[in-house]
Protein backbone atom coordinates (compact mmCIF):
# COMPACT_ATOMS: atom_id res chain seq x y z
CA UNK A 1 0.00 0.00 0.00
CA UNK A 2 1.29 3.78 -1.03
CA UNK A 3 1.99 5.98 1.40
CA UNK A 4 -0.28 8.80 1.62
CA UNK A 5 0.76 12.11 1.56
CA UNK A 6 0.94 14.07 5.22
CA UNK A 7 0.55 17.57 5.23
CA UNK A 8 1.16 20.71 7.27
CA UNK A 9 -0.73 23.80 7.04
CA UNK A 10 -0.01 26.61 8.59
CA UNK A 11 -2.56 29.78 8.59
CA UNK A 12 -1.56 33.90 10.41
CA UNK A 13 -3.32 35.65 7.52
CA UNK A 14 -5.31 37.65 10.14
CA UNK A 15 -5.79 36.82 14.10
CA UNK A 16 -5.87 33.73 14.17
CA UNK A 17 -2.45 31.67 14.53
CA UNK A 18 -3.30 27.92 13.33
CA UNK A 19 -1.74 24.43 12.20
CA UNK A 20 -3.18 21.50 11.13
CA UNK A 21 -2.23 18.02 9.36
CA UNK A 22 -4.17 16.11 7.17
CA UNK A 23 -3.64 12.92 5.21
CA UNK A 24 -6.54 10.79 2.86
CA UNK A 25 -7.72 7.08 3.27
CA UNK A 26 -7.71 4.92 0.85
CA UNK A 27 -10.40 6.35 -1.04
CA UNK A 28 -8.77 9.82 -1.27
CA UNK A 29 -10.58 11.14 1.06
CA UNK A 30 -9.49 13.99 3.01
CA UNK A 31 -8.75 13.12 6.83
CA UNK A 32 -7.84 15.63 9.82
CA UNK A 33 -5.57 14.65 11.80
CA UNK A 34 -5.31 17.38 13.73
CA UNK A 35 -6.70 21.41 13.93
CA UNK A 36 -5.32 23.59 16.47
CA UNK A 37 -6.27 27.64 16.05
CA UNK A 38 -5.00 29.91 18.28
CA UNK A 39 -7.55 33.20 18.63
CA UNK A 40 -6.07 36.69 19.57
CA UNK A 41 -9.48 38.28 20.77
CA UNK A 42 -8.12 38.99 24.09
CA UNK A 43 -5.65 41.16 22.35
CA UNK A 44 -7.30 42.87 20.12
CA UNK A 45 -11.21 42.98 21.71
CA UNK A 46 -9.90 46.60 23.59
CA UNK A 47 -9.10 48.32 20.53
CA UNK A 48 -12.53 47.62 19.14
CA UNK A 49 -10.78 45.78 15.90
CA UNK A 50 -7.57 43.75 14.56
CA UNK A 51 -3.94 45.82 15.12
CA UNK A 52 -1.89 44.07 13.01
CA UNK A 53 1.77 45.39 14.59
CA UNK A 54 -0.34 43.13 17.44
CA UNK A 55 -1.33 40.48 15.81
CA UNK A 56 2.21 39.89 14.00
CA UNK A 57 3.71 40.11 17.64
CA UNK A 58 1.58 37.61 19.19
CA UNK A 59 1.66 35.09 15.89
CA UNK A 60 5.36 35.44 16.04
CA UNK A 61 5.18 34.66 20.06
CA UNK A 62 3.12 31.83 19.50
CA UNK A 63 3.33 30.11 16.04
CA UNK A 64 6.41 27.94 16.83
CA UNK A 65 4.40 26.08 20.16
CA UNK A 66 1.05 25.82 17.82
CA UNK A 67 3.03 23.86 14.71
CA UNK A 68 4.31 21.58 17.46
CA UNK A 69 0.86 20.72 18.92
CA UNK A 70 -0.66 20.01 15.68
CA UNK A 71 2.36 17.64 15.00
CA UNK A 72 2.11 16.17 18.40
CA UNK A 73 -1.81 15.78 18.18
CA UNK A 74 -1.88 14.34 14.70
CA UNK A 75 -0.22 10.79 16.32
CA UNK A 76 2.54 11.96 13.46
CA UNK A 77 6.51 12.77 13.91
CA UNK A 78 7.37 15.99 11.87
CA UNK A 79 9.79 14.00 9.38
CA UNK A 80 7.13 12.17 8.09
CA UNK A 81 5.39 15.27 6.77
CA UNK A 82 5.57 15.20 2.83
CA UNK A 83 5.17 19.06 2.25
CA UNK A 84 4.08 22.47 4.12
CA UNK A 85 1.70 24.70 3.03
CA UNK A 86 1.60 28.24 4.13
CA UNK A 87 -0.74 31.01 3.70
CA UNK A 88 0.88 34.16 1.31
CA UNK A 89 -2.17 35.83 1.42
CA UNK A 90 -4.27 37.73 0.77
CA UNK A 91 -4.18 39.46 4.15
CA UNK A 92 -2.16 42.00 6.43
CA UNK A 93 1.39 41.49 5.21
CA UNK A 94 3.30 41.76 8.78
CA UNK A 95 0.69 38.64 9.64
CA UNK A 96 0.94 36.85 6.40
CA UNK A 97 4.88 36.81 6.63
CA UNK A 98 4.92 35.60 9.82
CA UNK A 99 3.48 31.79 9.01
CA UNK A 100 4.82 32.48 5.32
CA UNK A 101 8.56 32.83 6.82
CA UNK A 102 8.32 29.63 9.27
CA UNK A 103 6.70 27.33 6.33
CA UNK A 104 9.02 28.13 4.12
CA UNK A 105 11.97 27.98 7.07
CA UNK A 106 10.11 24.28 8.41
CA UNK A 107 10.15 23.05 4.42
CA UNK A 108 13.68 23.76 3.47
CA UNK A 109 14.83 22.34 7.52
CA UNK A 110 13.09 19.28 5.89
CA UNK A 111 13.80 19.33 2.77
CA UNK A 112 10.49 19.10 1.19
CA UNK A 113 8.38 20.89 -1.42
CA UNK A 114 6.65 24.51 0.42
CA UNK A 115 3.48 24.97 -1.31
CA UNK A 116 1.94 29.02 -1.22
CA UNK A 117 -1.66 29.20 -0.50
CA UNK A 118 -4.36 31.83 -1.46
CA UNK A 119 -6.16 32.27 1.93
CA UNK A 120 -9.15 32.59 -0.29
CA UNK A 121 -8.44 29.18 -2.29
CA UNK A 122 -8.66 27.49 1.29
CA UNK A 123 -12.20 28.76 1.99
CA UNK A 124 -13.56 27.56 -1.56
CA UNK A 125 -11.91 24.41 -1.10
CA UNK A 126 -12.87 23.58 2.44
CA UNK A 127 -16.31 21.74 1.89
CA UNK A 128 -13.86 18.97 0.80
CA UNK A 129 -12.77 18.36 4.29
CA UNK A 130 -16.24 16.90 4.77
CA UNK A 131 -17.76 15.93 1.58
CA UNK A 132 -17.04 14.85 -1.79
CA UNK A 133 -17.32 17.46 -4.18
CA UNK A 134 -16.81 17.94 -7.57
CA UNK A 135 -16.61 20.55 -10.54
CA UNK A 136 -17.88 22.85 -11.26
CA UNK A 137 -19.92 24.65 -8.49
CA UNK A 138 -21.03 28.07 -7.18
CA UNK A 139 -19.23 29.46 -4.30
CA UNK A 140 -20.72 31.93 -2.01
CA UNK A 141 -17.61 33.17 0.53
CA UNK A 142 -18.77 35.32 2.99
CA UNK A 143 -16.25 36.72 5.31
CA UNK A 144 -14.41 39.32 7.67
CA UNK A 145 -12.92 40.57 4.21
CA UNK A 146 -14.60 39.29 1.55
CA UNK A 147 -17.76 38.70 -0.15
CA UNK A 148 -18.21 37.51 -3.29
CA UNK A 149 -20.17 34.89 -6.29
CA UNK A 150 -17.04 32.48 -7.97
CA UNK A 151 -17.83 29.97 -10.13
CA UNK A 152 -15.38 27.35 -9.32
CA UNK A 153 -14.61 25.07 -12.50
CA UNK A 154 -11.39 23.65 -10.93
CA UNK A 155 -8.08 23.56 -8.79
CA UNK A 156 -7.26 27.11 -9.63
CA UNK A 157 -9.68 27.84 -12.03
CA UNK A 158 -11.65 30.50 -10.94
CA UNK A 159 -14.45 32.98 -12.43
CA UNK A 160 -16.08 35.70 -10.65
CA UNK A 161 -19.59 36.31 -10.80
CA UNK A 162 -20.12 39.22 -8.14
CA UNK A 163 -18.09 40.78 -5.33
CA UNK A 164 -19.12 43.77 -2.76
CA UNK A 165 -18.07 47.22 -3.87
CA UNK A 166 -17.33 48.45 -0.09
CA UNK A 167 -17.64 46.36 3.07
CA UNK A 168 -17.41 42.23 3.29
CA UNK A 169 -20.81 41.29 5.14
CA UNK A 170 -18.71 39.92 8.16
CA UNK A 171 -17.16 43.08 8.76
CA UNK A 172 -20.81 44.93 8.45
CA UNK A 173 -21.83 42.38 11.08
CA UNK A 174 -18.66 43.56 13.24
CA UNK A 175 -19.34 47.27 12.86
CA UNK A 176 -23.19 46.61 13.61
CA UNK A 177 -22.66 44.90 16.56
CA UNK A 178 -19.89 47.62 17.98
CA UNK A 179 -22.63 50.37 17.35
CA UNK A 180 -25.14 48.25 19.31
CA UNK A 181 -22.05 47.79 22.41
CA UNK A 182 -21.17 44.37 21.68
CA UNK A 183 -17.53 43.91 22.42
CA UNK A 184 -14.98 42.76 19.57
CA UNK A 185 -15.75 40.22 17.95
CA UNK A 186 -19.32 40.84 17.82
CA UNK A 187 -20.25 39.61 14.66
CA UNK A 188 -21.67 36.38 15.65
CA UNK A 189 -23.48 38.06 18.59
CA UNK A 190 -25.81 39.83 16.37
CA UNK A 191 -27.70 36.62 15.38
CA UNK A 192 -28.56 35.86 19.54
CA UNK A 193 -29.56 39.32 19.85
CA UNK A 194 -31.75 39.55 16.79
CA UNK A 195 -33.43 36.26 17.87
CA UNK A 196 -34.79 38.70 20.92
CA UNK A 197 -36.47 41.46 18.56
CA UNK A 198 -38.64 42.39 16.18
CA UNK A 199 -37.40 41.90 12.59
CA UNK A 200 -39.78 44.41 11.40
CA UNK A 201 -38.99 47.10 13.49
CA UNK A 202 -37.13 48.99 11.13
CA UNK A 203 -36.90 49.25 7.36
CA UNK A 204 -33.52 48.95 6.61
CA UNK A 205 -31.70 49.91 2.99
CA UNK A 206 -31.17 47.10 0.43
CA UNK A 207 -28.18 49.00 -1.36
CA UNK A 208 -28.25 48.18 -5.44
CA UNK A 209 -30.35 45.08 -4.81
CA UNK A 210 -32.27 46.02 -8.49
CA UNK A 211 -28.29 46.76 -9.68
CA UNK A 212 -25.38 45.79 -10.33
CA UNK A 213 -26.10 41.40 -10.98
CA UNK A 214 -24.60 39.64 -8.19
CA UNK A 215 -22.70 41.86 -7.14
CA UNK A 216 -23.45 43.32 -3.11
CA UNK A 217 -22.85 46.49 -1.49
CA UNK A 218 -23.11 46.82 2.59
CA UNK A 219 -21.94 50.07 3.24
CA UNK A 220 -25.39 52.19 3.10
CA UNK A 221 -27.01 49.44 5.24
CA UNK A 222 -24.43 49.66 8.04
CA UNK A 223 -24.80 53.86 7.50
CA UNK A 224 -28.76 53.25 7.90
CA UNK A 225 -27.83 51.69 11.30
CA UNK A 226 -25.52 54.03 13.02
CA UNK A 227 -28.36 56.68 12.10
CA UNK A 228 -30.76 54.67 14.46
CA UNK A 229 -28.17 53.50 17.06
CA UNK A 230 -27.62 56.78 17.65
CA UNK A 231 -31.16 57.31 18.49
CA UNK A 232 -32.12 54.37 20.74
CA UNK A 233 -32.28 53.91 24.12
CA UNK A 234 -33.66 50.52 25.22
CA UNK A 235 -32.46 46.95 25.25
CA UNK A 236 -35.78 46.29 23.38
CA UNK A 237 -34.59 48.62 20.61
CA UNK A 238 -30.75 47.56 20.61
CA UNK A 239 -32.92 43.83 19.71
CA UNK A 240 -35.29 44.81 17.44
CA UNK A 241 -32.36 46.72 15.51
CA UNK A 242 -30.14 43.37 15.36
CA UNK A 243 -33.08 41.44 14.08
CA UNK A 244 -33.87 43.98 11.61
CA UNK A 245 -30.28 43.78 10.42
CA UNK A 246 -30.39 39.98 9.77
CA UNK A 247 -33.40 40.24 7.87
CA UNK A 248 -32.07 42.75 5.94
CA UNK A 249 -29.19 40.93 5.10
CA UNK A 250 -31.03 37.62 4.65
CA UNK A 251 -33.35 39.22 2.20
CA UNK A 252 -29.89 41.02 0.23
CA UNK A 253 -28.47 37.58 -0.34
CA UNK A 254 -31.70 35.81 -1.62
CA UNK A 255 -32.03 38.23 -3.89
CA UNK A 256 -28.27 38.11 -5.43
CA UNK A 257 -27.71 34.22 -4.69
CA UNK A 258 -30.53 33.85 -7.08
CA UNK A 259 -29.03 36.04 -9.69
CA UNK A 260 -26.07 34.23 -9.25
CA UNK A 261 -27.53 31.05 -9.39
CA UNK A 262 -28.67 32.02 -13.14
CA UNK A 263 -25.16 33.57 -13.69
CA UNK A 264 -23.78 30.36 -12.82
CA UNK A 265 -25.87 28.30 -15.13
CA UNK A 266 -25.28 30.05 -18.68
CA UNK A 267 -21.68 29.62 -17.87
CA UNK A 268 -21.63 25.96 -17.46
CA UNK A 269 -23.15 22.56 -19.17
CA UNK A 270 -24.44 21.06 -15.59
CA UNK A 271 -25.43 17.68 -14.61
CA UNK A 272 -25.31 18.54 -11.07
CA UNK A 273 -26.31 22.59 -9.42
CA UNK A 274 -24.25 22.54 -6.20
CA UNK A 275 -24.18 25.50 -4.20
CA UNK A 276 -21.14 25.90 -2.01
CA UNK A 277 -21.11 28.93 1.26
CA UNK A 278 -18.29 29.65 3.20
CA UNK A 279 -16.53 31.99 5.40
CA UNK A 280 -16.93 33.02 8.63
CA UNK A 281 -20.63 34.34 8.28
CA UNK A 282 -21.43 30.72 7.12
CA UNK A 283 -21.78 29.87 10.59
CA UNK A 284 -24.10 31.98 10.75
CA UNK A 285 -27.28 30.19 11.65
CA UNK A 286 -30.42 31.65 9.80
CA UNK A 287 -28.35 32.46 6.80
CA UNK A 288 -27.99 29.16 6.41
CA UNK A 289 -31.11 27.94 6.84
CA UNK A 290 -32.20 30.48 4.37
CA UNK A 291 -30.04 29.35 1.79
CA UNK A 292 -30.79 26.21 2.30
CA UNK A 293 -34.57 27.08 1.65
CA UNK A 294 -33.25 28.71 -1.67
CA UNK A 295 -31.12 25.73 -2.78
CA UNK A 296 -34.60 23.30 -2.45
CA UNK A 297 -36.60 26.03 -4.42
CA UNK A 298 -33.90 26.27 -6.83
CA UNK A 299 -32.97 22.34 -7.16
CA UNK A 300 -29.17 23.35 -5.84
CA UNK A 301 -27.55 20.50 -3.80
CA UNK A 302 -26.35 23.03 -0.66
CA UNK A 303 -22.39 22.34 0.64
CA UNK A 304 -21.47 24.17 4.01
CA UNK A 305 -18.28 23.44 5.70
CA UNK A 306 -18.31 21.72 9.86
CA UNK A 307 -19.09 25.12 11.48
CA UNK A 308 -15.50 25.13 13.13
CA UNK A 309 -13.93 24.99 9.90
CA UNK A 310 -15.95 28.39 8.55
CA UNK A 311 -13.77 30.71 10.43
CA UNK A 312 -9.99 31.06 9.60
CA UNK A 313 -8.28 27.83 9.60
CA UNK A 314 -5.16 25.49 8.94
CA UNK A 315 -7.38 22.29 7.79
CA UNK A 316 -8.36 24.26 5.03
CA UNK A 317 -4.74 25.74 4.18
CA UNK A 318 -3.56 21.67 4.00
CA UNK A 319 -6.43 20.83 2.04
CA UNK A 320 -5.33 23.14 -0.73
CA UNK A 321 -1.72 21.98 0.06
CA UNK A 322 -2.70 18.04 -0.52
CA UNK A 323 -4.19 19.06 -3.90
CA UNK A 324 -1.23 20.90 -5.25
CA UNK A 325 0.96 18.51 -4.09
CA UNK A 326 -0.83 15.34 -6.01
CA UNK A 327 -0.10 17.86 -9.20
CA UNK A 328 3.28 18.58 -7.86
CA UNK A 329 2.55 22.21 -7.97
CA UNK A 330 4.97 23.58 -5.63
CA UNK A 331 6.54 27.04 -4.97
CA UNK A 332 10.22 28.14 -4.59
CA UNK A 333 11.05 29.69 -1.24
CA UNK A 334 11.83 33.21 -2.50
CA UNK A 335 7.27 33.47 -2.59
CA UNK A 336 6.51 36.78 -1.66
CA UNK A 337 3.97 38.04 0.49
CA UNK A 338 0.76 39.02 -0.99
CA UNK A 339 -1.50 41.50 1.05
CA UNK A 340 -4.29 41.16 -2.20
CA UNK A 341 -4.59 38.19 -3.61
CA UNK A 342 -7.88 37.96 -5.75
CA UNK A 343 -8.83 34.40 -7.01
CA UNK A 344 -10.25 35.50 -10.12
CA UNK A 345 -6.94 37.71 -11.73
CA UNK A 346 -8.42 38.54 -14.53
CA UNK A 347 -11.68 40.35 -12.58
CA UNK A 348 -12.30 44.09 -12.72
CA UNK A 349 -11.68 46.11 -9.00
CA UNK A 350 -14.67 46.86 -7.78
CA UNK A 351 -14.71 49.48 -5.16
CA UNK A 352 -15.41 52.91 -4.11
CA UNK A 353 -18.52 55.41 -4.90
CA UNK A 354 -17.17 55.71 -8.76
CA UNK A 355 -18.35 52.65 -9.24
CA UNK A 356 -20.70 52.45 -12.43
CA UNK A 357 -22.15 48.71 -13.55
Amino acid sequence: MSKKPLILGIESSCDETAASLITENDKGIPVVLSNIISSQVDVHKEFGGVVPELAARSHMEKIDQIVKKAIDDSGRKIDEIDAVASTAGPGLIVCLSVGLSFGKALAASLNKPFIAVNHLEGHALSPKLNSSLNYPYLLLLISGGHSQFLNVQGLGKYKRLGTTIDDALGEAFDKTAKLLGIEFPGGPQIEIMANKGDPNKFHLPKPIIGKGGCNLSFAGLKTAVLKIAKKIQTDKEKFDLAASFQKTVEEILYKKTKIAFNQFEEQNNLREKKFVVAGGVAANKKIRSMLINLCKEENYQNIFPPVELCGDNAAMIAMVGLEKFKIKKFNNLDHPAIPRWPLDEKASFLKGAGVKF
